[in-house]
């Protein structure tokens, strides 16, 4: 799929201080705005909001959406693979890709140090996604159920997020029990370093009817910049957090959580913030969300939520079935560029290949039914090609082993028209090569 006007991650400071529906790049406009100095600096400041305002986003590895927007006339400036609009020295925004390119930050690399804890792999049993595309702006998501408090939705660079402006709960009504292998993901955003939300799974910890010994009372997921992790209020049992100091507030932090059994691990962004080995959430049907200590001023974020189910073991899905669903191979915005999330996955591959030296695989990339066909054809191929030469370069796999194919959009899983649907289509597939 190809946006032309990307979502930036980089610029929630923008909604956060002006809690709006449509993007002012309040803090991020201040910034630049501070870094032109110099004789020039009200004509550059002036530069600096027109290019932020009117100009459109590409990611930087996209050179469709330079070369469409180039085409017919329009300005572009360039964000990196956090969103982050990339400048000049006097804090311009760049609209030559070459230039952009070249002063670019560093982007962590897979294997890179900082991810050495990292070890969370997705759940492809996708039980529940919500991106609050389906809804309308300034309403509350109709697939989420409204406990509490004041909550909306709002865009920001054509990205939606839940917003919240009071002390707020809703809960996520799953159909089913929650299994023992899930995994839970979405992003954060909030302004004060005071804020905290708080994820329950649960009957016993719901936040509007607590049982046996009230909510919080049982170990749940915190997310608080003093203590992230899996929390206790009782601290009769086990449980683990970590400090993230500067993660959230004014900003972007991506969460995760993966249980197995009662094996609990938790992540802000690269780190590994809890560790535990018993630890016991409970299983419900439903997961709770609640959020403390956000105002009008104040308001606090939450970004899509993705909740899906483990499943069986890699190797074993693949003698079952012949072919295994990946969503744990990440890439850059319309890129084929591997992001560092992507690196469990791959040892998880890579292992599979190591301990069956006979098997061989063919690589599919698939994409959902957004954007063009030509288009997505090409990315799929691309994708494909670029996870197999990432076996063979980074871990010396066999490349006469693997093979690749993309089949864009031309193979879906499930409807394009759900959520949930867009998620399960867009895929790396590894077929077993009989042989």
């Amino acid at each position: 799929m190809r946006t032309r006007s990307i979502a930036v991650a980089g610029v929630l400071g923008g909604v956060l201080a002006a809690g709006l529906a449509r993007p002012l790049d309040g803090q991020l406009l201040k910034r630049l705005k501070d870094a032109a100095t110099g004789a020039a600096e009200g004509e550059m400041a002036a530069q600096v909001d027109r290019l932020v305002r009117d100009a459109i986003r590409c990611v930087i590895d996209d050179p469709v959406c330079y070369e469409e927007a180039a085409a017919s006339g329009e300005e572009v400036i360039f964000v990196d693979d956090e969103g982050e609009i990339i400048t000049d020295d006097d804090g311009v925004p760049i609209t030559d890709r070459d230039q952009a390119m070249a002063s670019a930050p560093p982007q962590a690399a897979p294997g890179d140090a900082v991810w050495a804890n990292y070890d969370f792999v997705p759940g492809e049993e996708i039980l529940f996604y919500e991106d609050y595309t389906t809804d309308n702006v300034g309403d509350f998501p109709q697939r989420l159920e409204f406990l509490n408090g004041s909550m909306d939705i709002v865009e920001t660079a054509g990205k939606p997020w839940l917003r919240a402006t009071a002390g707020s709960a809703f809960a996520i009504l799953l159909g089913s029990r929650l299994p023992d292998r899930f995994t839970l993901e979405f992003p954060v955003a909030w302004k004060h370093g005071n804020q905290w939300m708080r994820v329950l799974f649960s009957e016993f910890q719901s936040p509007v009817r607590p049982r046996g010994m009230g909510n919080y009372q049982f170990p749940h997921l915190q997310i608080d910049e003093r203590d992230t992790g899996i929390f206790d209020f009782q601290k009769d049992g086990p449980y683990g957090t970590a400090p993230i100091p500067g993660r959230i507030t004014g900003g972007e932090a991506m969460v995760r959580l993966m249980a197995d059994g009662r094996h609990v691990k938790v992540f802000v962004g690269e780190q590994r913030v809890a560790n535990i080995p018993q630890v016991d959430l409970g299983r419900s049907d439903r997961v709770w969300f609640v959020i403390a200590d956000a105002t009008e001023q104040n308001p606090m974020f939450v970004g899509p939520i993705r909740i899906a189910g483990g499943g069986a073991d890699l190797y074993d899905k693949l003698e079952a079935e012949g072919r295994v669903a990946t969503y744990g191979i990440l890439f850059a915005t319309n890129s084929d560029r591997i992001r560092p999330e992507s690196i469990p996955t791959f040892e998880e591959i890579v292992e599979v290949l190591e301990e069956h030296p006979d098997l061989r695989l063919r690589i599919e990339g698939h994409t959902d039914g957004d954007g063009e066909d030509a288009y997505n054809q090409d990315l799929s191929e691309r994708r494909a090609a670029s996870v197999k030469r990432f076996l063979v370069e980074q871990y010396g796999m066999d490349g006469s082993r693997l093979e690749t194919a993309g089949f864009g959009e031309s193979q879906p899983v499930a409807e394009n028209g759900t959520p949930e649907g867009k998620q399960k289509n867009r895929r790396v597939e590894l077929v077993r090569i009989a042989g």
